[in-house]
């Protein structure tokens, strides 16, 4: 009965526990059964209970269950399927069971609620309401409906297809040449790594395992290689294939041009030629673009022609490989328009600048771009300086020609550019179709003067001829001597120079008379012998001037000038003549071979030579006309009167002790702007070492002070300076080349910059190339080996090039490299630049010593060289 009692209680205290008086805090407490479990369960016990009743251990139940599974996963047919249900409440362990619904085709549950097996057919929201039943005496249950997604099994992926090489050929490399190639594969799993499993790339190339590009730069030598290649993929398993391809080395493809830089005129002809060993051969371009080709492709080693642009200016043409565009080759050619030099100095300013020069540059001019190219032998050594015209029609042909006039009479026209000398006509002009008499030669140099023999060995061209550009009229003189060497002539000739011919009416024997008491009466006569006509001719205003003066200062003499007029009857016309000291004598007009400048005005000016001066003096205080200008400068009419006149203070003294004013030219200079206090210049000087700077506007009469500027040169002056960019360049005797810079806004000159070497007797006469106001080079003679008797030697003559805008820095010179050697020097000599070249005068191998020289005269041509 304890026993049961005890049992009892138990189960009451459990259930106490368990359905908690928390859940019903408002139950009664009236039963006896209920106070007993009161009493069980505190500390003490109840009624003198002494032992306190342990509390029966809680029960997992609960009064509810709950299907805590909220979804179903989603499935695919064919793949294995499997998910536990869950619930929560009630007393586990749960029984799980369907109400309503089937599973999907392939699916079974169990009672412990798990849903597995492999779908055969799908489903999509399915649904099945599942019920869970608890452990519980009084079994709870649950239920809820949830839904199947099964989907359709996708197509197994197909197999891969069988991996190949898909590249057939690998392009030509070529050594030295950047190469790339790719590999490329079909089929398989990607990505492919690729090998080499034969043969060995070519030199400086690899292969790229990743990407199969085949690159860098062959390195040679020339030839084919054959290379198995395999490409293996990134399937499962690992397909590979190979393929046997060849790679061939070439050697470069190589493309040069002939000739490597080039000077030619507008329009003109140039022959080019292209070597390649591209099959294909070459293209041909000009940048900028202008000119023609006479086919825009050729063949190695096939010549084409490039006609100029006919814009001035610095083109390159190329040639580029038909195969491989990237190889070319090109060449500069520099196009000028200058349309010939036709005078002394360049122009009538006197003032030796081209600036229509674009082949000759600063950086140009070396001894590994320049040099001598060419020489021309002539019969006679060149006093005269060369003259050039651009576009010459001669024999039915278009050349650029150079006209050279020889002591021994002779006229030469040469081929410009061609390479050896091409002689396009050559004219003696003693003989009888030139108005020669038989036996009559060059007047020896023993003849005039005190037999010093100044000119050697003969005398008959020494002034610079002139060119009218407008008729192709060059004017001469000539100068010679009959058979019995007793009769002299000076002659003034008319020359065709498209085929050295005289014109009709020419020559002319040159005669004059001027007012004066000279010769003891009231005229002066013009006497052939005694004169030497050493200035250069100028041409102005559709006359030609000859001045005149001495040899060896040997009297008598006068200082002449004559103006002819040729035409329109086809005959010489004598309209002007001037005598700068008609009555005392002397007063030669000779400037070192200078020719008279000319403004455009249509004024003349000329510097005399040592003479009396009595020009500012009135007639009763000398007894003589006042109409003698020794050792001036004047300003002469078109009519050779003159107008004006500017005398060195210290005329006197250059008369007595030999001091020529006249020794120098007389240069003509750019008119300054306007503001400038004095707009037009003019420069000369001559033995006192000093160079006068005029207002050609107001010479001023006698009197330094008359001068804008007097400027202690140094050095004596026997030459005529060049004028370029307002920059004056001269050399005195055994001085340096110098420049002057001219303040435009003071009309002053100012030292600039010096050469490094000095020149000794006449020394420089320079002239100027440039292209505009860039690239200016100065060319300067040294011709102090002359090889006459009052030379200290005899020996080349030597060109040199300065840079213009610092005549301290030394371009090149012709002593640098014997090839460049120049003929024996002549006094005076300037050189002529155009087209790229620049041509010297020179007596050739004459020493006046030696009988019979093989080359008694020669020209000499300097320019780029072409490769």
């Amino acid at each position: 009965m304890l026993l049961k009692f005890a049992a009892g209680l138990r189960r009451m205290r459990h259930n106490i526990n368990h359905s908690s008086f928390a859940s019903h805090p408002r139950i009664p407490v009236t039963s006896p059964g209920i106070l007993v479990l009161a009493c069980l369960v505190t500390l003490h016990g109840c009624g003198g209970v002494e032992e306190p009743i342990k509390a029966a251990a809680p029960s997992s139940s609960s009064s509810s269950v709950t299907i805590t599974t909220a979804a179903l996963p989603s499935g695919t047919v064919g793949s294995a399927y499997a998910v536990t249900l869950e619930a929560s409440g009630g007393t586990p362990p749960y029984d799980w069971s369907m109400l309503d619904g089937s599973l999907p085709a392939g699916l079974s549950l169990a009672n412990n609620g798990v849903i597995s097996g492999v779908p055969t057919a799908a489903v999509s929201a399915s649904s099945v309401t599942f019920e869970v039943k608890d452990s519980s005496s009084s079994a709870l249950t649950a239920s809820a409906s949830l839904a199947f997604n099964i989907a359709a099994a996708s197509s197994p992926p197909p197999p891969p297809a069988p991996l190949a090489v898909a590249t057939r050929s690998l392009a030509t490399a070529t050594i030295g040449t950047v190469y790339s190639a790719s590999l490329t594969a079909t089929g398989g799993t990607t990505p492919y790594s690729w090998s080499s499993v034969s043969g060995t790339l070519p030199a400086g190339l690899m292969l790229n395992a990743s990407s199969g590009a085949i690159t860098g730069t062959p390195t040679g030598p020339a030839g084919s290689a054959s290379l198995t290649f395999q490409v293996q993929d990134s399937g499962s398993p690992a397909q590979s294939a190979t393929a046997t391809l060849s790679i061939t080395v070439g050697m470069p493809v190589t493309v040069s041009v002939a000739p490597a830089r080039a000077a030619i005129t507008v329009s003109q002809l140039l022959s080019l030629t292209a070597t390649s060993n591209d099959p294909a051969g070459v293209v041909w371009s000009i940048t900028p673009a202008g000119g023609s080709f006479s086919s825009t492709t050729s063949a190695s080693g096939v010549a084409i022609t490039l006609t100029a642009p006919p814009t001035a200016g610095v083109y390159t043409v190329t040639a580029s490989s038909v195969t491989n565009t990237s190889q070319r080759a090109s060449t500069t050619v520099a196009v000028t328009n200058l349309a010939g030099v036709y005078t002394y100095h360049n122009d009538v300013a006197r003032d030796g600048a081209n600036q229509q020069e674009y082949a000759l540059t600063v950086a140009a001019v070396s001894t590994s771009t320049f040099g001598k190219l060419f020489s021309c032998t002539v019969d006679g050594a060149i006093y005269a300086q060369p003259l050039w015209v651009a576009h010459l029609s001669v024999n039915g042909a278009t050349h650029n020609v150079v006209l050279v006039a020889t002591q021994h009479n002779g006229l030469f026209a040469f081929d410009a550019d061609a390479n050896p000398c091409a002689t396009l006509w050559q004219a003696n002009l003693l003989d009888a179709n030139h108005g020669g008499t038989a036996g009559e030669t060059p007047v020896p140099g023993t003849l005039v003067g005190q037999g010093y023999g100044d000119i050697t060995p003969e005398v008959g061209i020494t002034g610079t001829p002139v060119i009218d550009p407008s008729t192709n009229i060059l004017y001469v003189v000539t100068k010679s001597v009959d058979s019995t060497q007793t009769v002299f002539y000076q002659r003034l000739h008319a020359i065709d120079i498209t085929t050295g011919n005289e014109k009709s009416g020419s020559p002319l024997a040159i005669t004059a008379t001027y007012p004066g008491i000279g010769d003891g009466g009231m005229f002066d006569s013009f006497v052939p012998q005694p004169l030497n006509q050493r200035a250069g001719l100028a041409f102005v205003n559709g006359s030609v001037y000859i001045a005149w003066a001495s040899h060896e200062d040997t009297p008598p003499y006068y200082g002449w000038m004559i103006g002819y007029t040729y035409g329109p009857g086809a005959a010489f016309s004598q309209t002007q003549v001037f005598n700068a000291a008609p009555n005392l004598g002397l007063g030669g007009i000779w400037m070192s071979g200078g020719a008279p400048a000319a403004d455009a005005s249509n004024n003349l000016y000329i510097i005399t030579g040592n003479a009396n001066f009595n020009a500012n003096v009135a007639l009763s205080s000398t007894g003589y006309p006042n109409s003698d200008y020794g050792d001036s400068l004047l300003q002469l009419t078109g009519n050779l009167a003159v107008t004006q006149y500017f005398t060195p203070t210290d005329q006197e003294d250059d008369f007595e002790n030999d001091h020529d004013f006249g020794a120098g030219g007389a240069a003509i200079l750019a008119d300054l702007p306007a503001g400038s206090p004095v707009t037009h210049l003019i420069m000369g000087g001559g033995k006192d070492k000093s160079l006068y700077v005029i207002n050609r506007d107001l010479l001023g009469g006698l009197g330094d002070g008359n001068a804008v500027q007097e400027f202690a040169f140094n050095a004596a002056i026997f030459a005529t300076g060049a004028f370029w960019n307002n920059n004056f360049y001269l050399a005195g005797i055994k001085g340096p080349l110098t420049s002057l810079q001219l303040n435009t806004s003071t009309a002053q000159f100012s030292l600039g910059t010096t050469s490094s070497n000095t020149f000794g007797f006449p020394g420089s006469g320079p002239s100027v190339s440039a292209s505009g106001t860039s690239n200016g080079i100065v060319w300067a003679m040294d011709n102090s080996a002359y090889c006459t008797a009052q030379s200290v030697s005899c020996g080349p003559a030597v060109l040199y090039a300065y840079d213009a805008t610092n005549v301290a820095s030394e371009l090149w010179n012709s002593s640098l490299v014997g090839a460049d050697a120049a003929g024996y020097a002549v006094k005076f000599q300037v050189p002529t630049i155009a087209n790229g070249k620049v041509y010297i005068g020179t007596r050739g191998n004459d020493n006046g010593v030696a009988p019979s020289p093989s080359a008694p005269g020669e020209l000499d041509v300097y320019g780029l060289k072409p490769n």
